[in-house]
C-alpha cells in the first residue's frame, strides 16, 4: 500500500516529477567537493562557522551571549502526499539548526513548482504542511521566495540563536569518544520501495514517523559538558557523515555496525533491490576512506551509505556523558537512540567493525 494521491485525482504523483527524492537529491559528495574547493570568500572573525568543515550550517556571533545560526534546505518530493511532503522538507531543514546545537526562531519559505502540472490546492497542501511543522517547532514562516519550476521543490532557509560557548561543530569529536545515533537508518531504502511501488502501510508510516520527528533534543544536548560534537546524518548517509565528523577532528571514526539501529523491514526490502541511486554515489565519493571488514555485504554498504533525509542526530560525547545522553533522547520520544561507535586517536577515516 502506497500513499494518498494528490487531492486531484488527474495530477501526476508527486514522486513521479522528480528525478530523485529528498536528501536522495544532494550532489554527490566528491563532486561537491571539486564544485566548493574555490568557494571561500570574506571569513570575517564573527563567522565561528563557515564551509570549512562541511558542517550543518554557518554561525555568525552577535555578541557575547548570542550567535546567529542560518542554514537552507531544500528538495524533490520523497512521498506523494502534498502535506507529508511539506511535514517532511520542514523537518529537514530546522535539523540543521538543532544540529548546531541552537534553538530556531524563524523560517524563510523556498518554493518551486510546476504551476501547469500541480493545482493551487496541492501546492497550498505543500506548504500548509511545512507550516505544521514550523508552528510545532514555534517557529514562524515570516516570508518566503516562490518560482514557477520543473519539479516541485519546496523547503526553508531557517535561522536560530545559540549562546557562542554552546555551539557544537561537527569538527569537535575528542580521541575516546562514544558516538550516538538518534535516529534508526533506511529512509533512502523505504522511499525507493515507495516510488516502486512496494512499500507497505506500516513501512510508510515508519518512513513518516522517522523524517518528521523534529531534532529538538540538540538544543540540550548542546548544554551538556560532556557532548564534544553534533551533526544530523542525512543525503550522505550514517558513512559519510560519520567520516566528516572523523575529517573535520583529525581523528579515526569507528562504527560497530551490529549495533546500528535500522527501521523494521529495511534490510529485507534492500535485498529486493529497493536501494537508491545515491547510496552507490556515496560510496563512489568517500569509499577510498572507508575500511569495511571481511564478509561485508553489499546490502549492509547500501544500508551504511543510505541517504537519510531528516536523519537522526549523531553525537560525539565523553564516555561518561552517555547515559545522560540516552536518557535525554528517551525522555524527548526517540526510543531507538543507540550507542553505535566510537572516536579514536589515528588517521581521519572510517573504520566500520
Amino acid at each position: 500500500m502506497n500513499a494518498p494521491l494528490p487531492p486531484n485525482g488527474t495530477e501526476p504523483r508527486l514522486t513521479s516529477l522528480s528525478h530523485g527524492g529528498g536528501c536522495g537529491c544532494k550532489i554527490a559528495p566528491g563532486l561537491l567537493s571539486e564544485i566548493l574547493k574555490n568557494s571561500a570568500g570574506l571569513l570575517p572573525p564573527e563567522l565561528m562557522v563557515g564551509i570549512e568543515t562541511s558542517d550543518d550550517a554557518a554561525v555568525y556571533r552577535l555578541n557575547d551571549q548570542q550567535a546567529l545560526i542560518a542554514t537552507t534546505d531544500f528538495f524533490m518530493p520523497i512521498v506523494d502526499d502534498p502535506f507529508e511532503f511539506g511535514r517532511i522538507a520542514a523537518t529537514n531543514a530546522i535539523s540543521d539548526v538543532y544540529a548546531m546545537g541552537g534553538t530556531p526562531i524563524m523560517a524563510l519559505a523556498l518554493v518551486g513548482m510546476p504551476i501547469n502540472v500541480l493545482s493551487v490546492e496541492t501546492i497550498g497542501r505543500i506548504i500548509a504542511g511545512g507550516q505544521s511543522v514550523a508552528t510545532a517547532a514555534g517557529i514562524p514562516i515570516a516570508g518566503g521566495h516562490t518560482i514557477d519550476s520543473v519539479e516541485a521543490i519546496y523547503g526553508l532557509v531557517v535561522m536560530g540563536l545559540v549562546h557562542p560557548d554552546h555551539v557544537k561543530r561537527n569538527a569537535d569529536a575528542r580521541a575516546g569518544d562514544v558516538l550516538i545515533l538518534g535516529k534508526p537508518l533506511g529512509v533512502g531504502v523505504l522511499s525507493a520501495a515507495l516510488k516502486k511501488g512496494e512499500l507497505s502501510a506500516e513501512g510508510y508510516a515508519a518512513m513518516i514517523e522517522n523524517t518528521t520527528q523534529l531534532n529538538k533534543p540538540g538544543a540540550l544536548l548542546a548544554r551538556m559538558p560532556g557532548v564534544h560534537a553534533l551533526t544530523d546524518v542525512t543525503g550522505f548517509g550514517l558513512a559519510g557523515h560519520t567520516l566528516e565528523l572523523a575529517r573535520g577532528a583529525g581523528l579515526t571514526g569507528i562504527i560497530d555496525w551490529a549495533r546500528v539501529p535500522l527501521i523494521d523491514g529495511v534490510r529485507e526490502l534492500a535485498s529486493k533491490g529497493a536501494v537508491t541511486g545515491a547510496s552507490g554515489r556515496n560510496w563512489a565519493g568517500y569509499g577510498g576512506d572507508v575500511d569495511l571488514p571481511g564478509g561485508f555485504s553489499d546490502i549492509d554498504r547500501s544500508l551504511l551509505t543510505d541517504p537519510q533525509t531528516s536523519g537522526g542526530l549523531l553525537v560525539s560525547c565523553a564516555p561518561d556523558a552517555v547515559d545522560g545522553v540516552l536518557d535525554l533522547f528517551l525522555r524527548e520520544g526517540f526510543a531507538h537512540a543507540s550507542v553505535i561507535g566510537r572516536v579514536e586517536a589515528g588517521p581521519p577515516r572510517l573504520v566500520v567493525r
